[in-house]
């Protein structure tokens, strides 16, 4: 049987391990192209379902346009400054990076260039290179009891944090998107504001992604409430600091040193710090270490891998970030969620108005927006011919006009409800998880059951009446259809009942015809998982 092959392209360097785990995987065909032009990639992308970047290759909507069949953009590295996210999310296109493969090499660079620059290690140098001893005007700072400022606890942050409290230094740090207990974790006093950081710091470290909110994070005004002397480290990404008004500082003594390993032109060495003696500056090699390099390339290689094959990516940056334990955890109810929005559209015909996913007991204490996409990708993927995944999956509900609403409940047993509200109907279907990935489906539109699912499965509404089983199971059998499970479930109100049988092999179209022409039968329904 003829394999099917899907194709990666290797744009910019990443390690050879990383390289040989791609082209190891028998289904995959790996191009490296590390000089590859512009246009010979536009032309060539529609060909591949993947593609490895860095830094440099711009993943913009001039990108998307022409990689039709793309199904993964892998970044090398932390940021994602060059890959334009809409574009992808909309198109159902995961954007995996590797934010921790280069944290540690990171966090030790940022504390390098703090020490080179607080003890004029490279001015010094140099002196030495022109053959003058003479320590005049290379007067140092030490760390012990001085606060360090740290902008952004991340997990670089927080790596910085911990190897400078041994130090002996104290911590202070503002972050507005962390909660209270990771200031407590790293022993972080915590600033309210950044103008509450400023007053204090004796020395500042940066560690925020670019966004429009941190571009031109510190500048003039800023600079303006430090302390004098203040000594400042940017190993996070150009623009944060404004360099014009960081060289201004400088020169007027509000800062008395720098180590900078980004700027904001980068590649171009243009910047008006590079002239200035007070600053320490490199050429962006916060994660260029033996270790951080294997790292990358060996994460970067296992998340495509597993985004191509499927698989959930811890990851994946247009989804709620996960850790490995809670994607563990959580990986029985994203297969329930989906399983659960899968059965509407294979059971009814209304267009969906609304979903409401009601979540109780611990479930509610889970990533539930992780579930609930996994919901509306069940609810939409049966029906839509463009690929609905994780990642654009409530951007489809939204795009259809279908409100979603999610309710956390608490309560003794882990239950995962959701409600699929059409015109004047309200759809029902609710399961549970045993231990990790025991999936029990045990509601369907009012029904009670105790189901397990499988990839065939026969669902019948039919009248409360002797003999519905012994025909159903009669056709089916005279039809080669071997029953594995039956379940039934009685509506005293309305006096019908609900058939769920669980089959060996797909149902044909003329055997269900014949089981909906079977007297008493209401409604049947093949439904595959």
């Amino acid at each position: 049987m003829e394999r099917w092959t899907m194709k990666i392209i290797v744009t910019e360097k990443i390690s050879d391990k990383g390289v040989a785990l791609l082209q190891a995987v028998p289904d995959f065909d790996v191009d490296v192209r590390f000089d590859i032009e512009r246009e010979e990639l536009l032309k060539i992308i529609p060909e591949y379902d993947a593609i490895v970047v860095r830094s440099v290759t711009k993943i913009n909507e001039e990108f998307y346009k022409h990689a039709t069949n793309l199904k993964v953009v892998g970044r090398a590295g932390n940021g994602v400054d060059n890959i334009e996210m809409e574009g992808a999310t909309k198109r159902g296109i995961i954007v995996v990076n590797t934010p921790e493969s280069n944290i540690v090499s990171a966090a030790e660079h940022t504390i390098g260039l703090l020490l080179s620059s607080a003890r004029n290690v490279v001015k010094a140098h140099k002196m030495i290179e022109s053959r003058v001893w003479d320590r005049t005007g290379l007067k140092g700072s030490e760390l012990l009891g001085k606060t360090l400022g740290i902008i952004g606890l991340g997990r670089i942050g927080g790596l910085v944090a911990t190897r400078l409290q041994a130090f002996g230094m104290k911590i202070v740090a503002y972050d507005p998107y962390i909660a209270d207990a990771r200031f407590r974790k790293y022993s972080a006093e915590k600033c309210e504001t950044l103008d509450e950081l400023l007053e204090q710091a004796d020395f500042i470290s940066i560690h925020t992604p670019k966004t429009e909110e941190t571009f031109d994070m510190i500048t003039a005004k800023e600079f303006a409430k430090c302390k004098r002397g203040v000594r400042v480290v940017n190993c996070a990404r150009g623009g944060l600091i404004n360099e014009n008004d960081l060289a201004a500082a400088i020169k007027e003594g509000i800062v008395a040193s720098a180590g900078i390993d980004v700027l904001v032109d980068e590649p171009k060495p243009i910047s008006p710090l590079i002239d200035l003696p007070e600053c320490v500056l490199t050429p962006h090699l916060g994660a260029d270490t033996t270790e951080a390099q294997d790292n990358v390339g060996i994460a970067i290689a296992e998340e495509v891998i597993a985004a191509l094959h499927g698989e959930m990516v811890p990851n994946a940056v247009n989804l709620p970030t996960l850790q490995p334990t809670e994607l563990k955890e959580m990986q029985g109810y994203l297969t329930l969620g989906e399983y659960l929005g899968k059965l509407y559209y294979q059971l009814e015909k209304a267009a969906v108005e609304k979903v409401e996913i009601i979540y109780t007991g611990e479930v509610a204490e889970m990533e539930t927006g992780m579930l609930t996409r996994a919901v509306l990708k069940g609810v939409f993927e049966p029906i839509l011919k463009e690929r609905v995944n994780y990642v654009n999956a409530a951007l489809t509900a939204e795009s259809r006009g279908v409100d979603v609403i999610e309710s956390k409940h608490a309560g003794k047993h882990n239950l995962l409800k959701v409600k699929i509200h059409s015109k004047g109907n309200i759809f029902t279907v609710a399961g549970t998880v045993f231990g990790e990935k025991e999936i029990r489906v045990i509601e369907i539109d009012g029904y009670q059951f105790d189901l397990t699912p499988a990839p065939f499965m026969l669902v019948a509404r039919n009248q409360d009446k002797p003999g519905m089983i012994g025909q159903i199971g009669t056709l089916l059998g005279a039809s080669k259809v071997n029953i594995a499970t039956m379940q039934v479930s009685r509506n005293l109100k309305d006096g019908n009942a609900m058939m769920f049988m669980t089959v060996d092999s797909e149902v044909g179209k003329e055997t269900l015809k014949l089981l909906q022409g079977l007297d008493g039968i209401l409604q049947v329904n093949l439904v595959k998982l």
